[in-house]
């Protein structure tokens, strides 16, 4: 009794310990949007003065307004949202008609093809052939260059993969005895069975497209073309002599601009913080479908 008394006490100790660590790491976690946030409202002259640290001081929208009246921004938006959109259909119509064929056993060198697949894992050519091949079809700085190089992603084909496989093989079976083509059972059970999965690849996709950064960077030289996170980088370089000082720009100037970096950032990265929350499940679910493979 005594021994299972100590048992319990063990235990109650380490889960105490690991909210106290899980409490940690949630708080270094958060800290810099909430830090983001304050600095985007609080008073400027505060924000100035560098005493905002965690809560805002005072409340200022001021910058906000700025941010919405910017035409720029908003163009950066839409192409950002296009490059979303179109680039997450891309990625799912390739990837389930990749790896359909794969998870049948009756395909021909199906195992090379998956090792050859797994191999541009780890290997790739570099930036440099990249680069040539982009240009020599003709999609430098073509908004297409920022989707055909990453039109098929080899992870979530093998998840896709991994998931097709453990669908029940008789209802395949009973739907060819039936007289149904490739295409009507990937379409008609296939597709409706593995809708878990094909929101966990579409996920994934959305948040790479919305998140995208260096194809932008080597293939799209005009600005008109060219999606947030560049607009961003962009914003926050020509914005930080204004951080550094205040006699160039006169003080006024200079709490506008800094307020304004930060109410840009929220603006940015809003989407994604209103959404990941509710879809977290799916990427533990996709994780964990990946983990089991042949």
């Amino acid at each position: 009794m005594a021994g299972i008394r100590k048992k319990s006490k063990g235990a109650y100790a380490g889960l105490i310990l690991i909210y106290i660590c899980m409490f940690i790491v949630i708080l270094i976690t958060l800290y810099p949007f909430v830090y983001v946030f304050s600095m985007s409202v609080s008073d400027p002259m505060s924000v100035l003065k560098q005493e905002v640290w965690f809560l805002p001081k005072g409340f200022n929208l001021d910058s906000y307004k700025m941010v919405f009246q910017n035409d720029e921004l908003w163009v950066h938006y839409g192409n950002t949202i296009w490059y979303t959109v179109t680039g997450t259909l891309v990625n799912m119509v390739l990837t389930v008609l990749g790896a359909y064929p794969l998870s049948r056993k009756s395909l021909i060198m199906r195992k090379q093809l998956m090792f050859f697949i797994s191999f541009t894992m780890f290997f790739s050519g570099g930036m440099i052939p990249l680069f040539i091949i982009v240009n020599k079809l003709g999609l430098y700085d073509s908004r297409w260059s920022m989707i055909l190089p990453v039109a098929v992603n080899a992870w979530n084909l093998i998840i896709a993969r991994t998931y097709f496989q453990g669908l029940p093989e008789g209802l395949i079976e009973s739907a060819k005895l039936d007289g149904a083509n490739d295409f009507q059972v990937l379409w008609k059970i296939i597709i409706p069975l593995s809708k878990p999965i094909l929101a966990v690849l579409a996920l994934f996709s959305a948040v790479g497209h919305w998140n995208a950064y260096f194809n932008a960077v080597l293939f799209l030289p005009s600005p008109q073309k060219q999606p947030l996170q560049i607009y961003l980088q962009k914003l926050l370089i020509n914005m930080s002599d204004a951080a550094a000082g205040n006699t160039q720009f006169g003080l006024n100037r200079s709490m506008q601009v800094i307020q304004l970096r930060y109410s840009t950032i929220i603006v940015v990265i809003l989407p994604i913080i209103c959404v990941y929350p509710f879809l977290q499940k799916y990427f533990v679910q996709g994780v964990m479908i990946g983990a089991i493979k042949e």
